[in-house]
This record gives C-alpha cells, sequence and structure tokens, in this order.
C-alpha cells in the first residue's frame, strides 16, 4: 500500500481515501473531478486583510521616496536637496531597522496565499452517486489532495 496524502482529516492511499473517517475504496471511484465551490464570509475579509498587509509592507519605503521627492520640488534652493537626501536616508535607514520584523508580517501574508479566498471542492462519483468529498479554502492543501486521489486512481486504473 503507497500512502499519496495525509494529515489529520484526510488519507490517500493506493487502497483507500479516507476523509472524516469515511472510507471510499480507490476500486469504487467512477469518477473525481473538482469544481469552485461558492465564497464563504471569511474570504471577503481574508482579501481585505491581505491588502491591509502589503499597504503596511510597502508604505514606509514609499513614503520616504514621496516624502524625498515633494522636497525636491517644493524649494528650488540646495538646502531643499540636503533635507531630501536626509528624509530619503531617513526612510532606508528605517527600513533596515525594521528588516527583522517584517518576518512575522510577511509570513501572514504568505498563509493568507496558502488559504486562499476561493472554495474549491473536490467531488467524487461513488456508487453510482455524486458526492463532495472535501471542501477547503486552503488552495495548497485542496492541491495536494486532488492530485493524490487522482494519482491513486490512475494507479489503480
Amino acid at each position: 500500500m503507497t500512502v499519496y496524502y495525509r494529515d489529520q482529516h484526510v488519507q490517500v492511499t493506493s487502497d483507500a481515501v479516507r476523509v472524516d473517517g469515511v472510507l471510499y475504496p480507490v476500486a469504487a471511484l467512477e469518477m473525481v473531478w473538482h469544481k469552485r465551490g461558492s465564497g464563504t464570509t471569511g474570504t471577503r475579509s481574508r482579501r481585505l486583510g491581505r491588502g491591509a498587509l502589503i499597504l503596511i509592507i510597502s508604505i514606509l519605503p514609499l513614503a520616504a521616496i514621496v516624502c524625498a521627492i515633494s522636497l525636491v520640488y517644493s524649494a528650488g534652493d540646495r538646502a531643499a536637496w540636503g533635507l531630501a537626501a536626509a528624509v530619503l536616508g531617513a526612510g532606508v535607514i528605517g527600513a533596515l531597522v525594521l528588516l527583522p520584523f517584517a518576518e512575522l508580517p510577511l509570513s501572514w501574508l504568505d498563509r493568507s496565499y496558502d488559504e486562499g479566498t476561493a472554495v474549491n471542492e473536490i467531488w467524487i462519483r461513488y456508487a453510482g452517486h455524486d458526492q463532495l468529498l472535501l471542501r477547503t479554502t486552503n488552495t495548497l492543501r485542496f492541491g495536494q489532495i486532488y492530485r493524490a486521489v487522482q494519482r491513486a486512481v490512475e494507479r489503480h486504473g
């Protein structure tokens, strides 16, 4: 028996697919497909949170550049150039100082893409009936499980 995927809720082997304790023998699976389900209430807030994270991560360097450019154009004398360089330098130094702390918001952003904003469903035809096998917003997990089920069915048939 080959194990293609396993987590606490799903196990896909060369013999069977088990989802939350329900066992589907691979030999009895007639068809496997996926589709995008309807969205959940959390997808909108997840998109807004992702947008806020991108804005926060990119705001410091952009703010320093905008301040430096506006200072240069506001006054044409040499003193404004020195002030603009100081503001730009402070922005660069601030970004370098905060760089070690960027790991946390970047990991949040990474996780938001893993979790996804769309609901994905895996469907099977088992004993002549179409059944929903799995419904998740976690895009990475969905892809791994779907490919594992495909492999199990391909190898069995």
